[in-house]
Formats: structure tokens, C-alpha cells, sequence
């Protein structure tokens, strides 16, 4: 029996403060955050430090908890599936990006611009809560 998979993400201000977009292979072309799977055991919070330094290789500080949303079957990703994203906002000391072979590209934007790509859904939602909240 399918069950709901619990996600972590993170939208990562740089020391310029702009904050990083990726295009991965798994939102059928769309810009997101970087990303991932929790582990067993694994907090939240450890979980999107880890996913993080596996996608982008950044290190995080500053992380804090953004919101959480539900990606019920939605078209927008790779496969049909249940997803629990637990987002947060971060930030990272360097711009220097190592992706992983999820990565297809990345751009460091200033908020305004990150709404002028083509976001998946719910990273434009983070995106609008981190304007709201003047992150």
C-alpha cells in the first residue's frame, strides 16, 4: 500500500542575498529548491541539511521552518505520487554550487526574478511567503 512520503526543501539565500533556484529532473522541467526524501530517524531539520549538501553542496545556517504543503498526484511531478513538503529558509555562506546528477541547472535570482521563471507550483508558494514575510 502506497503512503504519503515526507520531502524537505529549502529556499537558500546566498551572501549577496539572492536565493537559489534548480531545475531538477523530477518537476518535468520546472524550477524549484533543492531537496529530498527524510530519512528514518532523521529530523526535519537534519534532513533538508543533508539534502541540501547531497543536491547543491551547500552548507546551511540559519534554517528556518516556511510552511508545509501537500503535492497530492500532482501532474507537475515526475510520477504519480503522495508528498508531504516540509519547506524552510536557509542560508549559506558561499554561491559556489556542486550539483548532483538530479541537477540540471541552477541560477542565484533576487526573489522578484525568481517569479519570472517557470516555478513549480509549490516553490512560487515559498517564493510568495518569503515576500510576505520579508525574508
Amino acid at each position: 500500500m502506497e503512503k504519503p512520503v515526507v520531502c524537505v526543501g529549502a529556499l537558500v539565500w546566498g551572501p549577496d542575498g539572492r536565493v537559489l533556484l534548480v531545475r531538477t529532473t523530477k518537476w518535468r522541467g520546472a524550477w524549484g529548491v533543492p531537496g529530498g526524501k527524510v530519512d528514518w530517524g532523521e529530523t526535519l531539520v537534519d534532513a533538508v541539511k543533508r539534502e541540501l549538501r547531497e543536491e547543491v553542496g551547500l552548507e546551511l545556517f540559519d534554517v528556518l521552518y516556511a510552511q508545509t504543503q501537500e503535492a497530492v498526484l500532482s501532474e507537475e511531478f515526475w510520477r504519480p505520487a503522495h508528498l508531504l513538503l516540509v519547506d524552510y529558509f536557509a542560508s549559506a555562506d558561499t554561491h559556489a554550487v556542486t550539483p548532483n546528477e538530479e541537477i540540471e541547472a541552477w541560477a542565484w535570482v533576487t526573489l522578484d526574478e525568481a517569479l519570472e521563471y517557470p516555478l513549480n507550483t509549490f516553490t512560487r508558494t515559498l517564493v510568495d511567503r518569503a515576500l510576505q514575510v520579508g525574508r
